[in-house]
């Protein structure tokens, strides 16, 4: 631990030392310690090199952090850099120059790619290298640095090499001067005969104050009653009630001048204890010494302030809290609940974050609408079949029948959840909405306690995982209650489990109660790592929301708490996070929160760390808790449970959690594998909108009326379906917020829309093959650069390209084409045709970068894979998809299923799955390992409604990767990818034809647009039409005649926002009027046809 916090500091004063350079100026000499200490990869000043084609100074930079031969990022980064050099030799018609780089700096990668060496070399024999097929798109040196730098940071960030090294610590100015200043000021209090205004000589030597050599004369003059003969101590003699503090001024921070006169102030004799060194290696503690000294001036009004930040003492410990506002931290108690006994666990649906699963120590379980603060379900314990158990937990039962819920948890998708009791057994249950949920399995799978319970699924499988007092590991088959793994290996109880999947391996971490942590495979092979947790504590682990980093935190027996981040590769603590009590009388428990934050519950509050910073950021008191209670957050972070005294559940909020609270739309909730082929009627709780300020009279759940009224609604819903909420329709342009998008030259229908993955802006693809891309300025009306309905975009175009990106219509037929198109995840590429030959853009540039298969057949769908933008499944119109390697220019495999032209493709990384739909109205789900046929599945029709002849049939996957929306011209449906059983459909009551839908971002929401002109929103869980936008509240004159939308897309950042195209080449964007709407209003509210949209208070 000594070691660690030296390195730690150690790297911190290296932070200082590069901080002091650049304030004095010496940019050059920061250069050159950022290369040679490589704790800093100043990337503004590389991107600065890259563009200005310093190569050499480029290389030298970059060798301070990164070797050709580190790994597969570096060895890349490398190799784009000097292959633009010799590019540009080329471009300036350098030969001897191109040649000396071919041969002294790129003949390094030869041995590795002998082919691409052997072309690069062929270029010296063009007369223009851009008659290369791969290399027709370079334009000038300027224009490829800047592209070269957005892939080299790319690279860079994904590299871990320069992990932990792209960031600079925020550190407040002169930071180092200030340690040194009060490094002189405690040295000043030390002095045995302190001056009040000594000079500072040199840093070189311990500062000391000289007795002056008419010290004894000067008292006897200035005071005759003082004896001269009175000796005066050291400071560190006197023992008594002290009366003085030093400290140095705020603005006196100049090490060359003289320290500002003594402070003094009245300070208490146990403030005393306070008193601690500090130094340039040392904690930075801002408590001065309170020491007395004889012949000095006590007197208040000389007093100095430092200006240094407040320190509470709390059992002992120094904390120093800085003031912060953080508004995305749940700070806000939103609601309270009440249990009838003690609650041990609580977990938060992980699709549906409104609902919370709670077990207690008397082994009940209920689950929660924490929107409603009401209990939906609740079961009493009870042994499913007690024939089945094992003779010791009969025993054990006769003894002692008392049961505790230990742990309680959803599978990560939301179909299922189980209980680990405090003996022997775990009961699993699968869900399927609301109050419908069934037994599944009860499995005795432990000799005493199970102490955790974790899902995973590996291979496809679904899998629990538990932990118990008898020291193993056990893995069971969630659809049979079948032991799959017998993990044998701690020799103390096991206390926690973490399952993980990192770079395709999936494993598993343990610990138990005597701080020994292990990681498993699933196997029977034993435990792959033994390591012990800081202070052998009985320890917690968690990955932050991104699943890159590795937390754990624990309590050992003496009542110490340590909370750390592992640096995986290495085994050990990357850093220990300060301000955990040392007495605690429980295991401190802890979560990471999405936004990178770490929070711990200790000592009666919650406390908040950065995740990159070690000090202690805030605290959130949310009153009346016990020392340690359980947390849990909700998926994003917006809500936390927090089990407080008396058995109450506190629900705190943060600024959106609250609006989710108070117009809650209630999401999708997962079918399990065994769902019929039938479509299942889901039931949706009712929500209500909770309005008062933040800090007004929080609600409970003590309302008995209120309960009992909201579980009859909760029924009615389930028997009633047709009658839960009344449509909300939008008939005048003040009910909501629309922005209408213009083109330019002759109007073309819209015939696809899509937002960038960033959100700042949108493309659209005319029936012409033109492209149009509106993008959001970045100022002061817009400052965050994203799409809104506030400020207009601009149809953008690069200066270097005078024409949009069209597509090549040659061979085409614009009646029978269809259009398609994708976009890569980085926004950096387009694939796009127009029943022509596909071709791929570059999105900065305009470019056409390259085109590929001519038709006959046509490219109807595209679709890139999500782990690989060279990897691309091609929808054809002969039913056949083609898997496509854009690299390599060639058909990795041809999928054939289709009875026609394949008009729908969506990737699902979770479920290792593509889903394919065509005019044939049938489903394919396809395994992306080998690319073999999994399932189909035909759409049903009822008997009047015939589909159009060449109608296309759509796919997209909903947000938790295992569910997704089909789209047909004649209905809606929700769809499970595993057996392709339908969850839920609409169909319109009249002939009206679907053009095309999308689910919202956060998948609580489907958009759908008509031939009509309506746009409809449904609620996603149950297809149920919430609301309806006439077109006469968005188109209110159509001198085209008839205009009505084709295309729509969801916003990828702001669930409420979406965008439909037009027939007449025209776009509109859509937002509630206000940012804390609802498009609908919550269910069983009284609403008119005529309604306004659901307001924030």
């Amino acid at each position: 631990m000594a070691s660690e916090k030296r390195s730690a500091l150690n790297k911190e004063l290296l932070f200082l030392i590069l901080q002091f350079c650049n304030d004095e100026g010496y940019k050059r000499t920061a250069h050159i310690f950022e290369r040679e200490s490589g704790c800093y990869f100043d990337m503004e000043f590389f991107e600065d090199l890259v563009l200005n084609g310093k190569w050499n100074k480029v290389e030298k930079y970059l060798s301070g952090f990164a070797s050709i031969n580190d790994n597969k990022y570096s060895t890349k980064i490398y190799f784009e850099i000097r292959k633009l050099n010799f590019l540009e030799a080329l471009d300036k018609n350098d030969r001897a120059k191109a040649l000396d780089i071919l041969m002294k700096d790129l003949k390094v990668f030869a041995q590795d790619n002998e082919e691409l060496y052997r072309e690069m070399t062929q270029l010296l024999t063009l007369d223009n290298f851009r008659e290369h097929e791969l290399l027709s798109m370079y334009e000038d040196a300027e224009s490829s640095r800047k592209i070269l730098m957005d892939e080299l940071k790319k690279l860079i960030e994904v590299n871990p090499i320069f992990h932990g090294k792209l960031k600079f610590p925020v550190i407040k100015s002169q930071r180092l001067r200030r340690l040194i200043n009060q490094g002189l000021n405690w040295q000043h209090i030390q002095c045995k005969y302190p001056q009040p205004n000594p000079d500072i000589e040199t840093l070189f030597e311990d500062h000391v104050c000289q007795w002056p050599h008419d010290h004894l004369f000067m008292q006897s003059t200035d005071n005759p009653q003082l004896d001269a003969s009175l000796p005066v101590f050291p400071s560190s003699w006197f023992c008594g009630p002290s009366t003085v503090t030093q400290a140095v001024s705020r603005e006196d921070i100049c090490v060359s001048g003289p320290i500002t006169s003594v402070a003094t102030t009245s300070v208490n004799m146990r403030d005393s204890n306070t008193m601690s060194q500090n130094s340039l290696l040392g904690a930075e503690y801002e408590v001065a010494s309170t020491v007395l000294h004889s012949g000095r001036n006590h007197s208040p009004e000389s007093s100095v302030s430092d200006d240094l930040p407040i320190i509470s003492m709390n059992n002992g410990m120094l904390q120093n809290f800085e003031p912060v506002s953080h508004t995305d931290l749940p700070k806000t108690v939103a609601r309270i609940l009440n249990e009838s006994s003690s609650p041990m666990s609580m977990d938060f649906h992980p699709v549906q974050q409104t609902f919370l699963l709670v077990g207690t120590d008397i082994g009940d379980i209920g689950l929660w609408d924490v929107n409603l603060g009401v209990k939906m379900l609740s079961r009493n314990f009870t042994v499913w079949n007690i024939g089945a158990c094992s003779t010791m937990f009969k025993t054990a039962m006769m003894k002692d029948p008392c049961m505790s819920v230990n742990c309680i948890s959803w599978s990560p998708n939301g179909s299922f959840f189980g209980i680990a009791y405090s003996k022997h057994i775990v009961q699993l249950y699968s869900y399927h909405g609301v109050t419908d949920v069934q037994q599944k399995l009860e499995i005795d799978a432990h000799v005493g306690g199970v102490n955790d319970l974790a899902f995973a699924t590996p291979s496809k499988q679904q899998l629990v995982i538990t932990g118990g007092d008898d020291k193993l590991i056990k893995v069971w088959d969630v659809i049979t209650g079948v032991q799959m793994h017998n993990l044998e290996g701690h020799e103390a109880p096991v206390y926690s489990l973490c399952p993980h999947c990192k770079d395709g391996i999936h494993f598993i971490f343990s610990t138990s109660v005597d701080g020994k942590i292990k990681a498993w495979l699933y196997d029977n092979m034993g435990a792959r790592v033994h390591i012990d947790a800081p202070g052998l504590a009985c320890t917690t682990i968690a990955y932050s929301a991104d699943n890159k980093r590795l937390f754990s935190c624990g309590t050992n027996k003496n009542g110490e708490s340590f909370l750390v981040e592992w640096n995986e590769s290495e085994g050990d603590a990357k850093r220990t996070y300060q301000g955990l009590c040392e007495n605690s009388s429980a295991v401190v428990q802890f979560s990471p929160i999405k936004e990178n934050f770490l929070a711990a519950a200790d000592d009666h509050v919650i406390k908040i760390w950065d995740m990159d910073k070690v000090e202690q950021l805030t605290i959130i008191d949310a009153g009346d808790l016990p020392a340690n209670p359980h947390i849990r957050f909700n998926k994003d972070g917006t809500l936390l449970a927090v089990i407080a005294s008396e058995n109450k559940i506190k629900i705190l909020a943060t600024a959106y959690g609250l609006q989710l609270l108070n117009a809650s739309v209630t999401g999708f909730v997962n079918s399990s594998s065994d769902v019929s082929d039938g479509p299942r009627k889901h039931v949706i709780n009712p929500s209500v909108a909770n309005s008062g300020e933040a800090d007004a009279h929080v609600p409970t759940n003590c309302d008995e009326e209120r309960i009992k009224d909201a579980k009859q609604k909760i029924i009615d819903n389930a028997n009633n379906k047709s009658g839960v909420c009344k449509i909300i329709q939008i008939s005048m342009p003040s009910q909501c917020k629309s922005l209408q998008l213009n083109g330019y030259g002759e109007a073309d229908k819209i015939s696809r829309l899509i937002y960038t993955n960033a959100g700042n802006a949108i493309l659209a693809l005319a029936s012409n093959g033109t492209h149009l891309l509106w993008k959001w300025p970045q100022n002061d009306l817009n400052l965050s650069g994203k799409a809104t309905t506030d400020v207009p975009p601009q149809l953008w175009q690069p200066r270097s390209c005078s024409r949009m990106m069209t597509n090549d219509l040659t061979d085409s037929t614009p009646e029978e084409a269809v259009p398609c198109f994708a976009l890569s995840k980085n926004d950096s590429y387009l694939l796009s045709a127009s029943g022509g030959i596909i071709s791929l853009f570059n999105m900065l540039t305009f470019k056409r970068m390259m085109s590929f298969m001519s038709p006959s057949p046509a490219a109807t769908s595209l679709a890139f894979h999500p782990q690989d933008n060279n990897i691309v499944a091609i929808g054809m119109d002969d039913s056949t998809i083609l898997i496509y390697h854009v690299r390599f220019t060639k058909v990795k495999s041809k999928l054939k299923g289709h009875s026609g032209r394949v008009t729908g493709l969506a990737f699902s990384t979770a479920m290792d799955l593509l889903v394919s739909s065509g005019e044939d109205a049938q489903i394919f789900t396809w395994n992306l390992g080998g690319w073999g046929k999994c399932k189909s599945k035909q759409l049903q029709f009822p008997d009047e409604r015939i589909p159009v002849r060449g109608s296309n049939t759509m796919v997209q996957f909903h947000q938790d990767q295992v569910n997704f929306l089909v789209v047909h011209e004649t209905q809606l449906s929700i769809y499970e990818a595993k057996e392709l059983g339908c969850v839920q459909q609409w169909i319109p009551e009249d002939s009206t034809r679907i053009s095309q839908a999308t689910l919202s971002c956060d998948s609580q929401m489907v958009f759908a647009c008509f031939l009509g002109g309506i746009v409809s929103i449904f609620g996603a869980s149950d297809l149920q039409l919430k609301c309806q936008i006439l077109p006469i509240s968005y188109l209110p004159y159509t001198p085209r005649g008839n205009v009505h939308p084709l295309a729509v897309a969801a916003n990828p950042h702001k669930p409420t926002q979406f965008a439909v195209g037009l027939t007449d080449g025209a776009a509109i964007v859509f937002e509630p009027q206000k940012p804390g709407n609802s498009w609908y209003l919550a269910e069983y509210e009284p609403a008119t046809a005529s309604s306004c949209l659901l307001q924030d208070d």
